[in-house]
């Protein structure tokens, strides 16, 4: 099962009108506004996110943006779409001026997703010229296993990059799949969550470290609190996630960026 949500755009500045309408800096990240994936294999649960940028667009004096977004989301073998939207109807602001347009197309993966490789086609139309420009990008959906899925960083209410200043708070989001559980239906699954110095070194000498004995809501996905990360100064760090599936001995790894900037 798949539930899909509107496709959405965030704003940023280029410094000239772009000629005609291209779609580029195509790739798949950790959330919204987050890093980029090294790979395109998910397992089901996970969420799927494409950014790009959107160049090209007529912008009217005052920064505005008519424009349109569609999406469409098939299986290999399968003729019939697993989700389709038509383009909508929308409008920005380039606040910054330019012509550029960031943007990403967002999807979760239903735990009972089939594996299989699939192809997601994100439709752009500029409702002011007419013209229209398609992106494709293709992806595997993997048999299912224990791991992390939905890993990304996160404001309190919001999405943010992996980037921030001290006095800053951001949350690490992630959720379990894949795990197994005992005669009673419940797991026995071990969490840790570490940040490391640029050298790899934990900045804490005690980590955050939970066990997940009672069992989750959804027997197939384990969802945690977003876990609040305080930053109090500048540096390059890794957050590490590591679970550990105490009735199989099976341990998994996740790890994300995070840049803390002196706003000097």
């Amino acid at each position: 099962m798949w539930r899909a949500l509107a496709l959405m755009a965030v704003l940023a500045a280029t410094p000239a009108q772009a000629q005609t309408l291209e779609l580029k800096n195509v790739r798949t990240t950790y959330g919204i506004l987050g890093q980029e994936r090294k790979d395109d294999k998910y397992l089901p649960g996970d969420v799927i996110v494409v950014s790009f940028d959107i160049e090209g667009l007529k912008v009217q004096e005052d920064g505005r943006i008519d424009y349109a977004m569609g999406m469409e989301l098939t299986r290999k073998g399968n003729a019939k779409p697993e989700f389709k939207q038509d383009p909508q109807d929308k409008v920005a602001t380039n606040s910054l001026g330019g012509t550029i347009l960031p943007a990403f197309a967002l999807s979760f993966l239903g735990t009972d997703a089939v594996p299989g490789d699939y192809t997601l086609k994100v439709t752009i139309k500029d409702r002011a010229t007419k013209a229209e420009k398609e992106l494709v990008k293709t992806f595997t959906v993997i048999k299912p296993e224990f791991g992390f899925v939905r890993v990304h960083i996160s404001g309190a209410a919001e999405p943010a990059p992996a980037v921030g200043v001290p006095g800053q708070r951001l949350m690490v989001n992630y959720a379990l799949v894949g795990f197994s559980a005992d005669k009673m239906k419940a797991p026995h699954v071990a969490i840790e969550v570490q940040v490391l110095d640029e050298n790899g070194k934990p900045t804490l000498t005690k980590s955050l470290k939970n066990e997940i004995r009672a069992a989750p809501k959804d027997p197939a996905l384990m969802l945690f609190y977003p876990t609040p990360l305080e930053l109090n100064r500048p540096g390059k760090y890794t957050v590490l996630l590591t679970a550990t599936d105490k009735l199989e001995k099976k341990t998994v790894e996740a790890k994300l960026d995070l840049t803390v900037l002196n706003p000097k």
